[in-house]
């Protein structure tokens, strides 16, 4: 019997469904999360909400605080960001993703977003992973760069001994020896987790891979392992981006995705709306 025993999966137990306005996460439903990296400015963002809402996307992500390796890289708008995402969610009607890098930036974040995402770099953040656990709002948590399940699901484990139990997990990749790709797509842990606990797990190919190229055919790969969904990078203009262009599709990429996606979700038994 494992020691996480919140998010652990018990027998005969049910899926976790997540609702988030009309978008059900879960269940063998199957949810596209796509958006920019980062939220550049409010023209950027509005046209492309409109572009992903005509491809069929379900939920829009950007982000608004972005903690990057070096000092000198574009950090975010922050609540300006927030302010961007919250008067596209006004225009598109899809709820919107953002990462919170700081306890401080909760209060501020919880009034214009609809899910919280705790990034790879603060997967072990165990304050912010706490302070989220109090909060009604689901939780996108991200696996770290080298986090085994086990960690991950303890990380878990503390936003839901805080009182919230809606988490959503999302394998990114791992750090390995490899360096033709940014990181190594775990596919093993998508149907590892399905064993190992009932929460929702989303894939998100563009940081598992770190090459536009290789977006799509590991999408493909993780919807057909199990995945309950996808979170997957999008820009206008990939070559101008501010933050990973390199591993952006961009939307008539997203458009073409979104069509094989359609063909696969039914034949693993999964609806794609």
């Amino acid at each position: 019997m494992t020691s996480y025993k919140l998010v652990a999966r018990r027998p005969g137990q049910a899926d976790t469904i997540i609702q988030i306005a009309n978008c059900r996460i879960g269940g063998g439903n199957v949810v596209v999360v796509a958006g920019p990296c980062a939220v550049e400015s409010e023209y950027q963002m509005l046209e492309l909400g409109r572009q992903l809402k005509e491809c069929g996307v379900h939920m829009l992500r950007g982000g608004a605080y972005k903690p990057r390796t070096s000092p000198y890289s574009f950090q975010g708008l922050g609540e300006e960001g927030l302010q961007i995402l919250a008067r596209t969610r006004e225009l598109t009607g899809l709820p919107v993703i953002s990462e919170v890098t700081d306890v401080r930036e909760l209060d501020k974040a919880y009034h214009y977003i609809d899910v919280i995402q705790i990034g790879s770099r603060n997967m072990q953040n165990f304050a912010l992973l706490t302070e989220v656990g109090k909060q009604d709002k689901p939780v996108l948590l991200k696996r770290g760069l080298a986090a085994t399940l086990e960690e991950w699901l303890w990380a878990a484990e503390y936003i839901a001994a805080a009182g919230n139990h809606q988490i959503i997990l999302c394998e990114r990749g791992i750090r390995s020896f490899e360096t033709y790709t940014r990181n190594t797509f775990d596919i093993n842990a998508i149907p590892a987790l399905k064993e190992l606990t009932c929460l929702p797990v989303l894939a998100d190919p563009s940081h598992g891979t770190g090459r536009a190229s290789l977006v799509a055919p590991v999408a493909r790969a993780a919807l057909a392992a199990g995945a309950d969904g996808l979170l997957i990078e999008v820009h206008t203009n990939p070559s101008q981006a501010l933050s990973d262009g390199f591993q952006s599709l961009t939307p008539q990429e997203m458009g073409r995705l979104m069509r094989e996606l359609r063909q696969i979700a039914p034949a693993v038994g999964k609806t794609l709306p």
